[in-house]
């Protein structure tokens, strides 16, 4: 599966559904779902800028969501326009790419992982004696039982 590092806050903000667009300075053909990487790096002057004290996750995978489709931003107006939904105060570029994201889902979870850039393929352990994903399943079975039952 493919992945995205987004840096803390931000990655948090995606998975909670607050964060709907992505800015990037490159484009992407890729639409569908992708697993959001969170790296070690935290953005603190985000962090206060936007309030957010929790400790956050980092060094993991920490959810998916889905990119459906990408805005080509053209000027300071249209980034300052859109800015509830990237966070971002970053500056106007020649170059400057929303990627727009939809059905944001947290993993209960987190799956350590090292980050790359740009999107990168993710290959999931599926070992049968691997602690961490016996403990994934079993969390889940039990978070699907308890919640229908």
């Amino acid at each position: 599966m493919k992945c995205l590092s987004i840096c803390q806050p931000f990655a948090e903000l995606i998975i909670q559904d607050k964060k709907t667009i992505e800015l990037r300075n490159w484009n992407t053909n890729y639409r569908g779902e992708f697993l959001v990487h969170a790296p070690i790096k935290i953005r603190k002057e985000d962090c206060k800028k936007l309030k957010i004290e929790e400790e956050l996750t980092t060094g993991a995978i920490i959810g998916k969501a889905e990119i459906y489709d990408v805005k080509k931003y053209q000027s300071t107006k249209e980034i300052q326009n859109d800015k509830n939904k990237h966070f971002s105060s970053k500056k106007f570029q020649e170059k400057m790419y929303g990627f727009i994201l939809k059905n944001p889902k947290p993993l209960r979870i987190p799956i350590p992982w090292k980050g790359q850039l740009g999107f990168f393929d993710v290959n999931l352990p599926k070992i049968k004696n691997n602690k961490m994903v016996i403990d994934m399943i079993e969390e889940e079975f039990t978070y699907q039982w308890v919640g229908h039952h």
